[in-house]
């Protein structure tokens, strides 16, 4: 080593010591700029410069600083390439970078090079499905490499998952910026775990084990000081024993794991249901996200309302199943979490559960019927788990995969003709988009059958009466937009009875329903819930449940159509009823309900257009109009067509704090609209506009379904 090196490895070994002061930091890279500069790119890998931020496709990236980076997704992870730095001199102890991405050490690295040889190598942190996109600072000590010339290489050679890499804010420092383990051991003496959560910090992967066992591994967006809201976990098998929270890699200064506290209720349980914006008589979680409900069954006296559920953000992520149960599907009561994945990863996609009455699986061992889930694991296939305990814990089947295919999101029927289960399950095959079929006399074995093409993802089949007779039945199937076909079923293969399907739901605030299975046929109802996709920033949850309804086919002018009304039970909330009959209705006439105010309402309405040219309610600056020339029902830009019925239309609205659900004429037309109504504006009116009509309306104000709590 020459004497220049020696004494500038000394130099940089002597920062270590605090009366030296360290030099200013060397920018080696930012990646702000519209292309790469002096560095050299290969391949197609880094497209034609630097990242802004998220690729399309690619799931949220942060942590970066400033608004470039290098992100290797360009137009997936099937894309490859090298991108190499200009050569440069060591002058700092440090060499630090933000990474992220794929963590391959053979395939995705960021590598320092001196006399063509990689010295240090760093990778992201993501080898299996799920992960965070999430970039973490790293160093390199580089004091025994002091004045000698290097360069600094990115590469991503990886086509298959987290084939990429994501690198930003490379610097010589003499501090060492890196993110430290974090990790803390608590005496579990209460039943929940509070963590704090910052709606857009670094999203951080969580793991909480008592001993061996893994309680739950998760993604956290964890607050550093002020939270906008807590989440729980629920540790009440554990009381007694001592968790270990490991949260990955934090900064030196965090103070994120010292704000974790224990309480036997869950966060702001004063404040419960009685949020801003928290829907009154829709379901919604009591904190975090849900989407699509799963597994909807009856048993002994209780509705399951199980559901897609991030029970640790605002956002979608870390999969699991919800649990929720009514006696009345007005009244829920949130249960403990019932499907928990497999291992962090392994997430627990949508599917469905039935009543083994005759215990074909043979998993029954007590006085219980077992209820059977059939789920999408996304590290596994279609996997099933059974409760002996009336729904409320899933043992996982050993077994599983039941079913290993390129789709997702089973739904189990029982075929009575055939005696054996049917699973109807969105495939993805050559190239096209199937709803597949596959029976099973023990839900553990499956073969499949047919498939039907034109459906996508969360399919539903089930058998109705037409026009309420039980001799003339058909089939109805459906996937998550809603739109369906019906048709006739062997409980092999479905036929429908005309290619096109019809459109169901005519709103902005519908998806992924499915229908409660083993409803005793002393009820016969078929009731269908659907995911209501409406939110607030504002609040510690995100979305709700659409309002349960039952499905009937009746005859009409086009055919066979299935209507859809509000259940009866509704009316458990009524409260202060409202009625006025023969109102004479005229443009710039008074407003006959000016009496009726009220936050949570259920109108029953029938309009006489007559000479008017539009006829409506404006319920709580919501307009619901009938255009009676165009024979248009609208509401917040959705629009359906709809004609008199004996020169009137009839409509039967809900409204609560974040929705409007309009019914009109017996259910034909179906228009669920999210909207978030202005806090001052509790008023109601009748209106027409363009000449005369008349109306006789019904309204009841709501008790919230929460008050009983």
């Amino acid at each position: 080593m020459s004497l220049a090196r020696t004494t500038l490895a000394a130099a940089i070994a002597a920062v270590a010591t605090p009366a030296i002061a360290a030099q200013p930091d060397i920018l080696l890279a930012d990646f702000e700029g519209a292309n790469y500069g002096d560095w050299k790119a290969e391949g197609e890998a880094f497209g034609p410069g630097p990242a802004r931020g998220t690729l399309p496709n690619q799931m949220r990236v942060e942590g970066f600083l400033g608004k470039g980076l290098v992100n290797t997704y360009y137009r997936g992870d099937g894309t490859t390439g090298t991108l190499t730095s200009p050569p440069f001199t060591i002058e700092r102890r440090f060499i630090c970078f933000l990474v992220g991405g794929g963590g391959y050490k053979d395939e995705t690295y960021i590598a320092l090079l001196v006399d063509g040889k990689a010295v240090r190598t760093a990778t992201g942190p993501n080898i299996q499905p799920g992960g965070s996109e999430h970039l973490s600072w790293h160093a390199w000590d580089v004091a025994d490499l002091a004045g000698k010339q290097a360069v600094i290489q990115i590469v991503d050679k990886r086509s298959g998952g987290w084939g990429h890499i994501n690198v930003d804010h490379i610097i010589q420092s003499d501090r060492k910026h890196e993110e430290k383990p974090a990790m803390r051991e608590i005496a579990i003496e209460r039943r929940y775990l509070h963590l704090p959560v910052k709606n857009g910090a670094a999203k951080r992967r969580m793991k909480v084990s008592v001993g061996e066992k893994t309680v739950d591994e998760f993604d956290i967006e964890l607050a550093e000081g002020q939270a906008d809201f807590w989440v729980f976990l629920d540790m009440a098998p554990y009381k007694g024993k001592t968790a270990r929270i490991d949260a990955g890699r934090l900064p030196e200064e965090s103070k994120a794991l010292e704000a974790i506290t224990q309480a036997d209720e869950v966060p702001d349980a004063a404040g419960l249901y009685k949020e801003k914006y928290r829907p009154q008589f829709h379901f919604s979680s009591r904190r975090g996200w849900n989407n699509d409900p799963n597994g909807l069954v009856f048993y002994k006296g209780e509705y399951h309302l199980y559901y897609q559920h991030n029970p640790y953000g605002w956002n979608w992520g870390n999969m699991h199943w919800g649990h929720a149960v009514s006696r009345d599907l007005v009244h829920w009561e949130e249960l403990p979490i019932a499907i928990y994945p497999s291992r962090y990863g392994d997430w627990v996609f949508s599917g469905s559960a039935v009543v083994d009455k005759d215990d074909t699986a043979g998993f029954k061992a007590g006085d219980e019927d077992v209820i059977v889930a059939a789920y999408t694991s996304t590290g596994r296939g279609e996997a099933i788990a059974y409760s002996l305990d009336r729904g409320r814990t899933f043992t996982d089947y050993p077994g599983n995969p039941v079913v290993r295919h390129s789709g997702r999101d089973p739904k189990l029927i029982w075929y009575a003709p055939g005696k054996h289960w049917v699973m109807a399950v969105y495939d993805e095959h050559k190239g096209k988009r199937w709803i597949a079929f596959y029976t099973s006399p023990n839900l553990k074995d499956w073969t499949f059958q047919s498939r039907t093409e034109g459906y996508y993802e969360c399919p539903e089949i089930f058998e109705l009466p037409v026009d309420g007779d039980k001799s003339k039945t058909r089939w109805v199937l459906y996937a998550a937009d809603g739109a369906y076909a019906i048709g006739s079923f062997d409980g092999k293969a479905f036929t429908p009875d005309q290619q096109a399907k019809r459109r169901f739901n005519w709103g902005n605030c519908f998806y992924a329903s499915q229908t409660f299975s083993d409803i005793p046929p002393s009820d016969g109802r078929r009731i269908q819930i659907a995911w209501g996709r409406i939110g607030h920033k504002d609040m510690p949850f995100n979305h709700m449940m659409n309002f349960p309804v039952v499905l009937t086919l009746r005859t009409t002018d086009e055919g066979v159509v299935m209507f859809a009304e509000p259940v009866r039970e509704i009316a458990l909330l009524h409260a202060r009823k409202h009625a006025w009959a023969g109102l004479a209705l005229k443009e710039g006439g008074e407003n006959p309900l000016k009496d009726l105010s009220a936050e949570l309402l259920h109108i029953r309405a029938e309009l006489e257009p007559g000479d008017a040219a539009e006829v409506g309610l404006r319920v709580r600056g919501t307009v619901v109009a009938y255009d009676a020339k165009a024979g248009q029902l609208a509401c917040k830009g959705c629009k359906a067509p709809l004609k008199p019925e004996g020169g009137r239309v009839r409509m039967e609205i809900l409204v609560d704090r974040t929705s409007v659900e309009v019914f009109a004429n017996g259910g034909r037309i179906y228009m669920p609209v999210g909207v978030v109504h202005p806090d001052d504006d509790l008023s109601c009116s009748a209106y027409a506009r363009g000449g005369a009509a008349r109306a006789t309306i019904e309204a009841h104000e709501l008790r919230s379904a929460w008050e009983r709590r």
